[in-house]
């Protein structure tokens, strides 16, 4: 299973594995204090994409065909959370304002559709 959670909510027992997905460390967290598995930045969209979005909601269709043709190109920044996904809950990271659109629930609905999450280790 996999989940979203914005990084500044509090972890719970239920988030399984952590993994922090931006490209950027979010502000006024410490590395020290945030309870993640790994930080995979290589899975968050590119700068350029990042920058170009700015969260400008008119823009979230084409956000999401972009960020996918990138995850696409790279899949292995994110093969490791499909295999984290195969063994228990899997909880993608976020640290933006909009919970409905971001790159941890585009991401989360990419991994969701790939194949490579049906097959049985």
């Amino acid at each position: 299973m996999i989940r979203i959670k914005r990084v500044y909510d509090a972890a719970a027992a239920a988030d399984g594995a952590r993994f922090l997905v931006d490209r950027l460390w979010p502000r006024g967290v410490k590395k020290e204090t945030l309870a993640i598995n790994a930080w995979i930045k290589d899975a968050a969209p590119s700068n350029d994409l990042r920058n170009w979005y700015h969260h400008d909601l008119e823009q979230w269709p084409e956000f999401r065909r972009r960020y996918f043709v990138e995850l696409e190109a790279n899949p292995a920044s994110w093969l490791p959370l499909l295999e984290a996904a195969r063994d228990g809950t899997v909880t993608l990271l976020y640290s933006a304002k909009h919970a409905e659109h971001n790159n941890a629930v585009a991401l989360m609905e990419f991994l969701e559709e790939r194949p490579h999450k049906r097959q049985v280790r």
